[in-house]
């Protein structure tokens, strides 16, 4: 026969108490939290293509390079406003 476990309000069993608990710090981590995070989850074809962090950086360093120079041709030969 199993023996009922005993959970309080929060879900938890009453074994647990995180009161004993060494080195715990009160929002520990939350200026990082707080200053956001630039991870980005590639798809799996996309990062066949790319293997290391380096090499996704360099492709989009390329990238923004073309489409400024794109974008500032394209200033170049517009007629101005009339």
């Amino acid at each position: 026969m199993r023996k009922a476990s005993r959970r309080r309000s929060n879900g938890l069993r009453a074994e647990y108490d995180f009161s004993t608990l060494k080195g715990r710090v009160r929002g520990k981590y939350v200026k990082r939290y707080r200053e956001g995070s630039n991870l980005v989850l590639l798809d799996e074809d996309v990062a066949r293509a790319f293997r290391t962090e380096g090499a996704v950086n360099r492709a989009l360093r390329a990238l923004l390079e073309v489409a400024s120079s794109l974008s500032r041709r394209g200033r170049r030969n517009r007629k101005p406003p009339v």
